[in-house]
This record gives structure tokens, C-alpha cells and sequence, in this order.
């Protein structure tokens, strides 16, 4: 693979005008095929092979036309203190809005609140629900401001009006203020790691087209657009960082004395290496996503492992392209204009990660046993860890769905605004309304449920749908619980009859997200690590190696489970990073975030430890070997991981609670994987190991491919070559400056 790789770089180098131009035109290729894309269809969920989703299915069999996904508002009004909403003037108020809201072209129905006695026992809340002809998407600029003009002709009159439901949730925030101050960081920190503007300036160049190619090509496929924020995240995150290890492995080259055009074959032949099979870690992490079942989770992990194929081709052929047009302006100005190698470093001047390598090899016991322990300790709060899909509830109290929902929950109770569908099939009982009948007398007896509707049947009568109201909120326990009984029961008397009874809506699609992503965790985590621990054996010729990397990883994402539920579950440090509502996390996190973390994880131990076995190869002691890949490799790592954490961070700014979740909990992961465990744990075990780290059995060397990722092999060959007779090498690698 290195030779292979040092070819290409070779070519891209030299051929640095057809491959620029090569991706410029699939960058313009890719938005073109976006813009003229048609939309992509408004996001769906569904959840396979759960009783919700069967419940749903059989609703737009036996209802159809009655479940067609227009978009929906729910319009709640309460009376000033010490007013009821039915008194005449305030009655009058609420007949105008919904009436103003009706006469809209795109208005399917509007429902009256006192016909249907949508208003709470107290008389101080009421609602009113709008349905659309047309999906939240396709609503006109014109529907919406109608709407919200009524609800503020309702607020002037002297009441209370907020409105929720999907015609007034934006799209999903693909980027904000905070994520620009992301990139700002990043720049920074480039800047000060290579001290040169052009080398700080091309990994950001590079990661924006690629990540501009990726992000047209899930618009142009025809994808949601829920699939773009975590193409986003990584697809930054990753070209920077994999760029900025090529242009660091180059800059090495160039300091031995290599010309321009060797540098760059060997930087892309070496460190390009070591991407391809980092970028291989994550696209296994990401596509293994789709193992829990979930095609919203499924599409995300797919779009976003497309995205960081494209990084990484991007950073294998463009950015040794461009290095070919500035292979001066990347060094630092010392450097430029002599491809002599530096002066050996001045005694006492030992960089500041052979340094630390050294510390931590020193006591390699202590700081391992000492790592572990601040990593479970910080780790303490995911035993509480608590899983739900939050709604409305989880957004800031400045919006207008969350005052709505606080509404409805103090007038209504807090089961209002997560209410169970019950699905009675009759299609087989003798007595399709005495079976209906049965299910709602069983209904009204459980405990729990505060209020059960009359039955609704379909025109062939063999259908009905139930609406039972629980006591407690959507995201309680009790409320999980509640759903729990009720279909363990439907098998009993309730079904006497012959009818089947399913319990669906949202609150129970919810519960069924969580017990189906939960079910699927140890399998994704058997078939992705063993996946990756397989490649780590490739590259690094060893057993015990990806065994650790593994279980440095488990620490880190335990650790940044800790982070989210003291955050978002027990409320620390809730203001200042702007989390409107504490709750339960969202049932799809721990699968993300083991997925991309597992990932990224991966990324710092194959470019960390590379360099520890190529020094180890070369016959070093492992103790020398681990300060050797230190003093190469650590100041890059750390530039990367503070990268990734401001582009990850960037995201905590944003009002939706599941993209803060996900950027807090990368940055968190990223932090204590690149600082605690790689940098720490990892030299502090190869130091306890010694050179039981490097062994692997002879038979399972013999069943492995050698990819010669570290260019052993290719740096053997190319000494040969250039220390052959007449060798015209420095010749050719001449560069037009």
C-alpha cells in the first residue's frame, strides 16, 4: 500500500493541474447535481419490525387517505390570571385566530376548541389544531406568516397563544456563529503548529472541498436532511485533521533533505498510509450504524461515511496537488529555499512530547493506574445513564413549541402532550364494537391513564383507534412502564374476543427507538470493534496493540457518557451551555457516539502509535521507541485533537437538543480519547508491555496481509534505489518554484 500510495503522491505532484482541475470540476459536478436535485422528501421515521410501526402500517392500510403526512399546528390559548378562556370576550378572541387561520389556501381543517372540547377542567387553557394539505416543507412563506400573524393578533387581543406542532419546526441547523468560531480555532490552531500561512491555510481549503463535494452529493442522492449535520461534523473534522498529518509528514521529508516532489510520494506513501486505514476505521464505525435497524440512523451513518471517503481522497491526491504549487510557502521561513536537513535539536531542547513520553514512561504504573481511575471516576454519572427521543419539551423556553407544550402540560396535565394511539384489529372478532368496547373498559381500569377516548372506526368497521391519555409525561419512566403493561395484557382478557390490540403514536414509537438502538448496542459493538481490531492487527503486526487501543476507547466513551448525564440529566453547567431542559438523553446517542468516537479513537492510535513501531522496527528499545514516536508525532496529534474539539464544540452553540448533545459528547470523547488515553494510557501500557507489545504468532502472521503501512518496506527500496549507481533521482525531483 505504501508504494502504491508514494506513487500516487508522486503523480498528483507532478500532475498537479489535472488533478486540481479534476476537483473543481467534481465540486461543480456534485452542486450542480444538487441544485438541480428535486427536494427530498419530508423526513420520515419508521422503525421496522416494532409494534408501532406495525400499528401504523395497518392505520394506512385501514385508514387510508386519513394518515397522509400534511403538516400540522396545534394552537394553545390561556386566559390571563384570574380569567377563564370561556368567558365571552376571550372566547370571542379564540374564535377569530382559529377562523383568520382557516380561510388559508393551504388549510385542510381547523378544529373549533369549545365544539370539541379541547379546553381544560379549569376553563383556562384551550386549543385549537390546523391541518395542512401540504408537508412542513412544502408549506408557502405566505401559510406560515399567516399563521403566526393570527397567533399575535391572539397575543394582542390580551391572551396567551403559542403554537407547536411540525408546521412551525424549522429544518435542521447546519451551521451557526459558534460552528464559524470553530473553524476560527482551527485556522489558529494550524497556524501556530506549522508557523507558516499556507500550511495552515491548505488542510481547511482541502477539508472545505471535500466537505462541499460530500454534503452536494447527499442533497444530489435525494437524502433528508437530517443525514447532513453529522456529514458536516466529521466531514470538517476529519479532512482537517487528515490533511494536516500529510502536510506534517511532508515537511518532515522536506527537513531530511528530500526535494519537493520525493517529500510529497513519501509523505502520502507513509502518512497517507496510515489515513487510508484511519478513514477505514470510520467509514466501518459509520456504516456499521445500520445494524441497529433504524433507516434514519442508517441513512446518517451511510451519508456521513461518504463524506470521509471523500476526505480522504481529497487529502490522498488534491493536497499533494497543491503542495506542488506552494512547496516552499508550506515550510517555515527558515527552511525555505534549502532541502538540507535542520541541525540536531541543542541538548536540553528535547521536544515537549518526548518530554512527556519519557515522564509517563518513568512510571508507567502509577499513570496508567491513575488515568483509569479519573477516567471512572468522570465515568460515575453514565450508571444513570436514561433514554428517551426528547420533543418539544427539550427545546429553549424562548420558542414558542416549548411555552406550547408548558401550556398544555399545566392545563392539561403532562400525558397530554404525549398520548398513546390504541390500535384495536378487529378484522377477526365476532363483534368488532363489543371487542372495541372490551379494550376501552380495560383501558379506563389500568392504572396510569387519566382519560380514554371513544373508539373511531374505519368505513369498513373492522378498525379502531383509541386515544388513552397518560398521567405522566412522555419521557417518564412511568410512562415507559405504562406502555409496557398495556401490551403485556393485550394478550389477555382484553383480546377475548379475537381482536388484537397494538399500542403506537409517538410516545410509544419513542420507547420502541430506545429498546431497539439498546438491543442492537452489543451487536454493533461485536461486529465494528472486531472489524477494526482486525485492521489494527493489519497495521500494527500485533494482538495485544488493538486489544488496548479497544479498551482505551470503552474508557473514553464511558467517560463522555459521564459528561452528557451530568449535563443533560442532572443539570450541571445547564446555563452556561445553554441547555433549556434537563431529561433523559436521546435513545439514539450511545449508538452515535460509540460509533463515531470508536472511529475517531482509532484515527490517534494509528497516527500515534505508527510512529512508535516504525522506531520500534528500526531497532529501537520500546522505551525509546515510544519517546521516538512522541517527538514526530505528538505535537500533530495534539493539533488535531484541539481541532476536532473546536469544530465538535461549535455545535454545542446550536438551540436543537440532539446536535448539542452530539457536539458536547464529541468534544468530551475527543478530549479524554486524544489527551488521556492515547497520549497517557497508551504510552504507560507499551511501556508495561515492553516487546510483548510487537509479538503476533507466526500462524496468524501468516494468514494477515502486510500493507506495509508504516513504509518500511517502501523506505528499504527507495534507499536502494537512490544509493544506486547513477542514480539521476535528485534530477527529476527538480520542482518549478
Amino acid at each position: 500500500m505504501a508504494s502504491l500510495l508514494y506513487r500516487l503522491g508522486r503523480m498528483s505532484f507532478r500532475q498537479r493541474r489535472y488533478f486540481a482541475l479534476l476537483w473543481v470540476a467534481i465540486l461543480a459536478a456534485c452542486s450542480f447535481a444538487a441544485l438541480s436535485a428535486p427536494a427530498a422528501e419530508e423526513d420520515g421515521f419508521s422503525i421496522p419490525g416494532t409494534e408501532s410501526q406495525k400499528a401504523f402500517d395497518l392505520l394506512d392500510e385501514r385508514f387510508p387517505g386519513d394518515n397522509a403526512e400534511g403538516a400540522d399546528a396545534r394552537i394553545v390559548f390561556a386566559a390571563p390570571d384570574g380569567q377563564k378562556v370561556t368567558a365571552r370576550e376571550n372566547r370571542a378572541v379564540v374564535e377569530r385566530v382559529v377562523d383568520t387561520i382557516g380561510r388559508g389556501s393551504q388549510v385542510k381543517d381547523t378544529s373549533d376548541p369549545f365544539a370539541a372540547q379541547s379546553v381544560s377542567k379549569d376553563t383556562t387553557t384551550a386549543f385549537a389544531t390546523v391541518t395542512y394539505t401540504v408537508s412542513s416543507d412544502d408549506l408557502s412563506e405566505a401559510t406560515s406568516a399567516a399563521l403566526m400573524d393570527a397567533v399575535q393578533d391572539g397575543r394582542a387581543a390580551g391572551l396567551t397563544v403559542e403554537v407547536g406542532g411540525s408546521a412551525v419546526d424549522g429544518g435542521p441547523e447546519l451551521g451557526g456563529i459558534t460552528e464559524l468560531i470553530g473553524i476560527a480555532v482551527a485556522a489558529l490552531v494550524l497556524f501556530i503548529t506549522f508557523r507558516a500561512l499556507v500550511a495552515a491555510g491548505l488542510p481547511l481549503v482541502t477539508a472545505l472541498i471535500g466537505l462541499g463535494a460530500g454534503v452536494c452529493a447527499i442533497v444530489a442522492a435525494g437524502m433528508s436532511t437530517t443525514t447532513i449535520t453529522l456529514a458536516l461534523m466529521l466531514g470538517l473534522a476529519v479532512g482537517i485533521d487528515y490533511a494536516l498529518f500529510i502536510v506534517s509528514r511532508y515537511r518532515a521529508e522536506r527537513a531530511d533533505g528530500h526535494p519537493p516532489q520525493e517529500a510529497a510520494g513519501r509523505a502520502v506513501g507513509t502518512a497517507g498510509s496510515a489515513v487510508v486505514f484511519a478513514g477505514a476505521t470510520v467509514v466501518v464505525a459509520l456504516a456499521g450504524l445500520s445494524l441497529a435497524g433504524v433507516p434514519m440512523l442508517t441513512d446518517m451513518g451511510l451519508a456521513a461515511a461518504g463524506t470521509v471517503v471523500i476526505a480522504v481522497l481529497v487529502a490522498l491526491t488534491l493536497l499533494p496537488a497543491l503542495l506542488g504549487f506552494f512547496p516552499q510557502a508550506v515550510l517555515p521561513r527558515a527552511q525555505r529555499g534549502t532541502t538540507t536537513a535542520p541541525a540536531p535539536t541543542a541538548p536540553g531542547k528535547e521536544p515537549a512530547g518526548s518530554r512527556w513520553a519519557r515522564l509517563v514512561v518513568r512510571r508507567p504504573l502509577a499513570t496508567l493506574l491513575l488515568s483509569v481511575a479519573g477516567l471512572g471516576i468522570v465515568a460515575v454519572p453514565a450508571l444513570d445513564l436514561r433514554l428517551s427521543l426528547p420533543g418539544d419539551e427539550a427545546q429553549p423556553t424562548s420558542t414558542t413549541q416549548r411555552r406550547a407544550y408548558d401550556a398544555l402540560a399545566d392545563g392539561f396535565g403532562p400525558g397530554f402532550n404525549g398520548p398513546l394511539t390504541i390500535v384495536v384489529d378487529a378484522k377477526g372478532a365476532d363483534d368488532a364494537k363489543a371487542a372495541a368496547a372490551q379494550a376501552r373498559t380495560a383501558l379506563n381500569g389500568t392504572d396510569g391513564i387519566v382519560d380514554v377516548s371513544p373508539a373511531t372506526f374505519n368505513k369498513g368497521g373492522d378498525t379502531a383507534v383509541i386515544t388513552a391519555v397518560p398521567s405522566t409525561g412522555p419521557s417518564a419512566g412511568a410512562t415507559k412502564n405504562l406502555v409496557k403493561t398495556i401490551r403485556s395484557e393485550a394478550t389477555g382478557p382484553r383480546t377475548d374476543s379475537g381482536a388484537s390490540l397494538y399500542v403506537t403514536g409517538q410516545t410509544a414509537m419513542n420507547i420502541d427507538v430506545s429498546n431497539k438502538v439498546t438491543a442492537a448496542l452489543i451487536p454493533y459493538l461485536a461486529v465494528v470493534v472486531g472489524l477494526a481490531i482486525l485492521l489494527l492487527m493489519i497495521v500494527f503486526r500485533s494482538v495485544l496493540v488493538p486489544l488496548k487501543a479497544a479498551l482505551g476507547f470503552l474508557l473514553s466513551v464511558a467517560a463522555s457518557f459521564g459528561v452528557i448525564v451530568a449535563v443533560f440529566q442532572w443539570g450541571w453547567f445547564a446555563d452556561l451551555l445553554g441547555v433549556a431542559q434537563t431529561g433523559p438523553v436521546m435513545s439514539m446517542m450511545p449508538i452515535f457516539l460509540i460509533g463515531v468516537v470508536f472511529g475517531l479513537a482509532m484515527d490517534y492510535e494509528i497516527f500515534l502509535v505508527t510512529r512508535i513501531r516504525e522506531a520500534h522496527v528500526h531497532g529501537e528499545s520500546p522505551a525509546q521507541a515510544i519517546a521516538t514516536g512522541f517527538r514526530h508525532s505528538a505535537r500533530v496529534v495534539v493539533a488535531a485533537a484541539v481541532i476536532m474539539i473546536a469544530v465538535f464544540a461549535g455545535f454545542v452553540g446550536m438551540s436543537d437538543s440532539m446536535i448539542k448533545m452530539l457536539g458536547l459528547g464529541l468534544a468530551a470523547a475527543v478530549f479524554f480519547d486524544a489527551f488521556i488515553v492515547r497520549m497517557t494510557i497508551v504510552p504507560a501500557a507499551l511501556a508495561l508491555l515492553g516487546h510483548a507489545a510487537w509479538r503476533l504468532p507466526r500462524w496468524l502472521d501468516r494468514l494477515l496481509p502486510d500493507l506495509d503501512v508504516e513504509g518500511e518496506k517502501l523506505t528499504g527500496t527507495l534507499a536502494s534505489e537512490h544509493s544506486a549507481p547513477g542514480t539521476a533521482s535528485s534530477q527529476e525531483e527538480s520542482v518549478h518554484a
